[in-house]
């Protein structure tokens, strides 16, 4: 699902045709042409890291890596509007699972099987700070990355407030006073799913139009999120099957 381009030419070359670059990492002290490479990445805010020549040479296998080498996806992201576009074709109302700084593989993986299971039209990630689709990922979805429309921008907040344009009501699944199973998600919905730890980010809840937890009665205080996100599909699932209540 992803593989490694070295050299700084090749790597240009990467940037100007648009390829999809997971990062690109810099050896510390790299110069001249480098910085035109550095210059794109932040134009396209594509994540930059610095390391030592060393560690290049381990993820370049030996290869002349010229002090860059990029991690480039051959997974195929979509849009958010192709997934709008989805939900229209069906003539469902539309389903649309966002993940806010989700960093685990595994996680991303079982979500995206859980979510094509459940009829959700798509997935939204961050491009910064959050998992790709990568070899892990498609082995844990058991196929299902190969089905499941996944959209990744640059911006969580924003988009959720053109989701909101659109018709959709938003929820974030984090601590509150309302527990799933007494929100209506009947209509037009995007769920927000926080990242391992950290939950959901405060400016991205703050853009959502609610917020629901899930019960918690033992002694850990939250669940893994890709588990969060099965019983939220779920709910989902059962209040369009059989109504709100």
């Amino acid at each position: 699902m992803s593989e490694v381009i070295i050299g700084r030419n090749a790597v240009l070359e990467a940037l100007k045709n648009n390829r999809e670059i997971e990062k690109i990492t810099i050896a510390r002290g790299a110069e001249g042409s480098v910085k035109q490479i550095v210059a794109k990445a932040r134009d396209r805010k594509i994540p930059l890291y610095y390391s030592e020549k060393s560690r290049l040479d381990k993820v370049a296998s030996g290869g002349a890596h010229q002090g860059v080498v990029a991690v480039v996806s051959d997974y195929e992201y979509c849009t958010v509007d192709d997934i709008l576009e989805l939900a229209e074709k069906r003539g469902e109302k539309p389903f649309v699972i966002i993940l806010d700084g989700l960093e685990d593989p595994h996680n991303l993986g079982a979500v995206m099987r859980t979510a094509e299971c459940a009829g959700v039209h798509g997935i939204i990630i961050p491009k910064r700070r959050s998992v790709s689709v990568n070899e892990t990922v498609a082995k844990t979805s058991a196929g299902a990355s190969e089905y499941m429309l996944c959209a990744r921008v640059t911006n969580i907040s924003r988009e959720i407030e053109k989701l909101q344009e659109r018709g959709l009501w938003i929820g974030a699944v984090d601590m509150g006073d309302t527990l799933y199973y007494d929100q209506d998600f009947t209509g037009a919905l995007g769920l927000v799913i926080g990242g391992e730890g950290s939950g959901v980010s405060r400016l991205v809840r703050e853009k959502c139009d609610f917020v629901v937890s899930i019960p918690m009665k033992g002694r850990i205080t939250s669940l893994n999120a890709s588990n969060a996100a099965s019983i939220m599909m779920y709910e989902v699932v059962r209040q369009r099957l059989n109504g709100w209540k």
